[in-house]
């Protein structure tokens, strides 16, 4: 179903945006929507060529940047603000979900470790190392993407993604409310479904768990990247000043939903 264009405001202009992962899927399309609200982006990936790519697609600023890995976090965001001259948006959006993650019987401990570390770790990291930067300003709104699995049960399990999603939201209520009074926001994006090439290469290979998760979307469909990108520019920007703190879901219905399909279509 394509995805009505919307006539894009410059609520954004002269902010300063961190993207990690944001070389591709939802990191990607969020690259471009703030910068059509005006912002300067800030690519983070490993991915050298797509990282390049996308920057030079949004007139932004790449650094290559393991997220798992301190050093290059407090890099990262210490050349943002040295560059720029500040750090007002943070979309911590970088994460995995490997084949060897999978039931708790059958992921082991290097799997689960690995999982943690970009999902879980890295949020961590990204915030500490943003909010060093945001706290000396009096403001700064921190997005960090977790999962609709964060606050339901998936009977088709990656037990090390879950547990790190639902890591990320916990993490993201307790600073959203540490750092309110700072002027600091802090939420947690919980997407549903989406159709980016890591939710593809997952169901290419397993189309019976592609069907399992679609059949329970009241919409009917997976999410556009586009519209996750949406909501990251809303928590972005001045219109969702009192929201902080949140489990801001953009999932279809999926957590709200008790028997689907509505219709047999």
């Amino acid at each position: 179903m394509p995805i009505e264009p919307i006539d894009l405001t410059a609520r954004l202009r002269g902010r300063v945006a961190v993207i990690t992962g944001g070389a591709s899927g939802i990191g990607l399309a969020t690259a471009e929507r703030l910068a059509a609200e005006g912002a300067r982006v800030v690519v983070a990936d490993l991915d050298d060529t797509a990282g390049r790519a996308a920057a030079e697609r949004v007139d932004g600023y790449y650094v290559r940047a393991d997220v798992s890995v301190k050093a290059d976090v407090d890099a990262l965001f210490d050349e943002v603000a040295a560059q720029f001259g500040s750090v007002d948006i943070a979309f911590n959006n970088a994460g995995i979900s490997p084949a060897d993650d999978d039931s708790i019987e059958t992921t082991e401990l290097d799997a689960w470790d690995r999982v943690q570390r970009v999902n879980l770790t890295s949020v961590y990291l990204c915030c500490r190392a943003a909010l060093r930067h945001m706290v000396p300003q009096g403001r700064g709104s921190i997005i960090n993407t977790a999962s609709f699995v964060a606050v339901l049960g998936s009977a088709t399990s990656q037990i090390s993604y879950t547990a790190s999603k639902g890591g990320v939201l916990a993490l993201s209520r307790e600073l959203g409310v540490q750092y309110a009074r700072q002027g600091i926001r802090v939420n947690a994006l919980c997407p549903g479904p989406v159709d980016t090439p890591l939710l593809r290469e997952l169901f290419a290979a397993d189309p019976e768990r592609a069907a399992r998760r679609l059949v329970h979307v009241p919409v009917g469909r997976f999410a556009q990247p586009a519209e996750l990108a949406a909501a990251v520019a809303f928590l972005a920007s001045d219109d969702a000043s009192f929201v902080t703190a949140s489990t801001f879901l953009v999932d279809g219905g999926i957590s709200s939903a008790y028997v689907t399909p509505l219709t047999d279509a």
